[in-house]
């Protein structure tokens, strides 16, 4: 029988602890009760593990469960990439951010790009908390010994031209000789036995502006293609997510 997987917050060598919204779950729903076997991702690392304790919580404290770290399990880690999603509809982003932690994502990082609409860039800030709430589900789900880190949302302009030794690949709309693959492989045969790391952005609905198409090209980004469909934001980001997993892994 596959062991639940959990996602600790604090932790040391030989034990892990839930607490807050994991652990009442855990408690109320689950009725979790010591010697309870279970899985436990800590500092990247995946643990067969054995509840040790169990705090109800109460008058100000928060619920807990301890975990006794017994051995550590095999575990894929996520893919090398990181994702820079122009903000969209939030309803739609939320299910890309969800999609593209279960693909393998290693990051996210929302941008504000010219056509993202200013009610969503103005709220953006209010939502990350969410997103990351969402990002740690959806690892926990599809039993990654990792979490994708959500940044704080910025400028388009900000991240295009912060350093980077990423190989840099931005989705293009007018891009038609170059793809995804062709970047993808050439990234792969540069890197030699390691694993090319990787940062791919995806436009905003309505596609990137021509400054900012000449921002990307400017700051050494790599335009590609998907193909002759033009496709929906969420949709390309998932797209592009499994051609690199079938690239990589």
């Amino acid at each position: 029988m596959t062991r639940r997987r959990w996602i600790a917050e604090n932790w040391d060598e030989a034990t892990a602890t839930l607490v807050g919204a994991q652990a009442e779950h855990l408690i109320r729903v689950l009725r979790a009760q010591q010697g309870e076997e279970a899985d436990v991702v800590a500092g990247g690392k995946v643990f067969h593990s054995v509840i040790a304790s169990i705090t109800n919580g109460g008058q100000g404290e928060a619920p807990e469960v301890r975990f006794n770290l017994v051995a550590e399990v095999e575990s894929e880690p996520g893919m090398p990439v990181t994702l820079v999603m122009s903000i969209f509809k939030f309803d739609h982003m939320e299910w890309a951010i969800e999609k593209a932690t279960e693909l393998g994502a290693a990051a996210i990082v929302p941008v504000i790009a010219r056509r993202t609409e200013k009610h969503l860039a103005l709220a953006a800030t209010k939502r990350v908390e969410r997103w990351r709430r969402i990002v740690h589900e959806a690892a926990q789900q599809s039993r990654r010994s990792d979490v994708p880190m959500v940044h704080d949302p910025v400028k388009l302009a900000d991240r295009v031209k912060a350093d980077a030794k990423l190989k840099r690949i931005v989705l293009a709309e007018q891009e038609r000789s170059a793809t995804l693959r062709g970047a993808l492989e050439e990234a792969i045969a540069a890197a030699g036995a390691e694993m090319p790391d990787l940062e791919i952005a995806i436009g905003p609905e309505g596609g990137w502006a021509p400054d900012e198409e000449a921002l990307f090209d400017a700051n050494g980004w790599r335009a590609v293609s998907l193909g002759p469909r033009i496709l929906r934001a969420e949709t390309a980001a998932i797209a592009a997510l499994a051609v690199v997993a079938s690239m990589l892994e």
